[in-house]
Parts: structure tokens; sequence; C-alpha cells
């Protein structure tokens, strides 16, 4: 009979190892290359990173940390960005179109010249962001926090 120390026990790894899902050899191959498309980055901490220019096209990202982080012309297309922590970031000519931001901080992210079309930011927070020159068509807006931090529901 599985007992409630047991079970929380048992709930404790599993979160555990959810929390740390990226994966160690997708990190290197970052760090080595400046590239990784369709890589398991999910919970990663990032924080601060130089990767200009780099691939990330179909990433996974959910979670991760890039708070600060000098992204600069990074390829994010179709990439999964869902509640990862991009506060202060520099996503200058980024492309990230078709990719997932949803509920994303994006706070104070430098998006000028960035390329957002279809992109999903469901409950992403903009609120401080620059994006003059983004290109920002075909974009989900939906309770989204726009720069001026007022809330939009036009795409609900």
């Amino acid at each position: 009979m599985l007992t409630l120390r047991k079970a929380i026990t048992i709930t404790a790894i599993l979160f555990a190892s959810s929390a740390s899902a990226f994966d160690p050899n997708d990190v290197q191959k970052l760090d080595e290359t400046g590239s990784c498309s369709e890589c398991d980055l999910r919970y990663a901490d990032l924080s601060g990173a130089r990767l200009e220019w780099a691939d990330l096209s179909g990433a996974n990202l959910e979670w991760t940390n890039l708070s600060g982080a000098n992204i600069r012309s990074v390829n994010l297309e179709g990439a999964s960005v869902a509640f990862a922590n991009l506060e202060g970031a520099n996503l200058f000519g980024a492309n990230l179109s078709g990719a997932n931001l949803f509920g994303a901080n994006l706070r104070s992210v430098n998006l000028q010249g960035a390329y957002l079309e279809g992109a999903n930011l469901y409950r992403a927070n903009l609120s401080g962001a620059n994006l003059k020159g983004a290109l920002l068509k075909n974009w989900t807006l939906c309770n989204t926090t726009m720069p001026d931090a007022s809330v939009l529901y036009s795409g609900c």
C-alpha cells in the first residue's frame, strides 16, 4: 500500500526531475557552437548569456531563464518559449515567427526590429518592452500586457 509519505517522496522526485528537464548535451552543444536547433533547453538557466545570431529554431525553451541575455538576431522561429523569463533581454532583430511565447515574461525586452509574425503572445507580459520597427503581423494577443501596461484581449 502506498503511504502518504511515499506518495510525497515520489511526487517530489518526479517534480525535481521535471524541473531539470533540459538535456545537458543540448546545453553543451549550445555552449560550444552557439546554436541548437530543435534542442531541449527546458528549465535551463541561461540568464545573461551571449547568444547573438544563435539558431534556436524549433527549440523547447519552456520555463527557461533568459533574463538579461544578449540574444540579438537569434532565430527562434517555431520555438516554444512558453513561461520563459526574458526580462531585460536584448532580442534586437530576432526572428520569433511562429514562436509560442504563452505566459512569457518579456518585461523591458528590446524587440526593436524583431520579426513576430504568427507568434503566440497569449498572457505574455510586454510591459516596458521596445517594439519599435518590429513586424507584428498575425500575432496572437489575448490577456497580453502591452509595453504601456494596457492589457489587450483582441485575439481571444
